[in-house]
């Protein structure tokens, strides 16, 4: 391996490293995607990197702009793609990177405007894909001159891509976790309630239950914090 290609490795391997803390941690999905970008613009010297995730919670799937470490956060608000349209949807759906030597030239590429604005010239695109090859999002790189991306920085980039798309894989999965783990807890401790309302008042379990949605309601408290202070009532008393 040449020197050039050694300090580049040595570089990206920092890059992995900062994303795999991150990723460990308890920041918050959003926290890394940011996180996620503005390592790699630093490490690679790239003007611009964005990257993007594939909502398919909704049919047509759609691929939506998450984090830039540069552009104007009003201009990342609520930019979205179909998966058929430009780089990031046929980097998604082709599950391989892409190198465009001049975007503005590129029938594929949507974000002309914002190229102009910010001078960008060449770009490289690469899938964010996890072990069983499902794509989960894009993440893209962007220089102000016209550049050649070598095969060692493609493979670098690559795998930086493919740490991230387990982090977010990761971070997703431990909030739909904690989700289920307090719907469980809710559940838990209405049922409790339910049970000292149907000793207390001499209620069906389903009178108690409508008791305890409407005092939620009028309260607007949530049904566990009307199940708690009924809990907590009882060991009051």
């Amino acid at each position: 391996m040449e020197k050039a290609d050694t300090e580049t490795y040595d570089k990206y391997i920092k890059a992995l490293m900062d994303i795999s803390r991150a990723i460990t941690s308890d920041f918050y999905l959003e926290d890394i995607l940011k996180l996620i970008v503005m390592v790699t613009a630093k490490v690679t010297g790239y003007e611009i990197c964005s990257l993007w995730l594939i909502d398919d919670s909704i049919n047509p799937p759609k691929i939506r702009l998450k984090a830039s470490q540069t552009i104007d956060p009003d201009y990342v608000k609520d930019r979205s793609l179909d998966l058929t349209e430009g780089v990031v949807g046929y980097v998604a759906t082709h599950k391989q990177p892409l190198m465009i030597q001049d975007v503005l030239k590129e029938p594929l590429f949507k974000e002309k405007e914002m190229a102009r604005k910010l001078g960008l010239v060449s770009m490289l695109s690469v899938p964010l894909q996890v072990r069983d090859g499902k794509v989960v999002g894009v993440l893209n790189c962007f220089t102000v001159k016209t550049y050649h991306f070598s095969e060692t920085e493609v493979n670098l980039i690559r795998t930086v891509a493919n740490q991230a798309a387990v982090g977010i894989m990761n971070t997703e999965l431990m909030v739909k976790t904690k989700v289920i783990q307090e719907e469980l807890e809710t559940r838990k401790l209405v049922e409790r309630a339910k049970e000292v309302l149907m000793h207390r008042r001499n209620k069906t379990g389903e009178e108690a239950y409508r008791w305890i949605q409407k005092r939620a309601m009028d309260t607007r408290k949530s049904i566990r914090h009307v199940a708690e202070a009924i809990l907590l009532s009882e060991e009051l008393e």
